[in-house]
């Protein structure tokens, strides 16, 4: 390990890939990417779920967060599996609705809620929220 390196709550910051998003309609695909990138590199082959969550994740802070979003993809040293977190620095915390056949939109936390095999979100000190999201492999 390099001596900078740090360990912080089982991530060790040397395998973490950060992307900074501008807040555009483009910053979705720009994360699907980014996720389908950093899967390959870990030999991952079915990366349709970790896409699915970071479009989800990056979409709710382009929608309801504000600044710059920015995206990391890490392997959890605890248990190896991917993990996507989105940062944002809007004050409002995501929130699962309930099911609504006639809604337009508001199943994003559904879908993540069913992909993910964990998911959470927290305030950042700085402001702002984390939300994070466990990828099966």
């Amino acid at each position: 390990m390099h001596p900078f390196t740090k360990v912080v709550a089982g991530i060790c910051d040397e395998d973490v890939s950060t992307l900074v998003l501008e807040p555009d309609e483009q910053a979705p695909a720009r994360a699907r990417r980014f996720v389908a990138e950093r899967f390959a590199a870990w030999e991952v082959t079915d990366d349709h779920n970790g896409q699915v969550i970071v479009s989800e994740l990056v979409t709710n802070a382009l929608l309801h967060g504000e600044g710059p979003i920015v995206l990391r993809v890490f392997r959890d040293e605890r248990d190896s599996l991917p993990t996507i977190e989105v940062w944002d620095g809007g004050a409002g915390r995501p929130v699962v609705r309930q099911e609504s056949l006639t809604a337009i939109g508001g199943r994003g936390l559904l879908m993540v809620a069913a992909l993910a095999l964990d998911w959470g979100t927290r305030p950042l000190v700085e402001g702002g929220k984390l939300t994070w999201a466990k990828c099966g492999l």
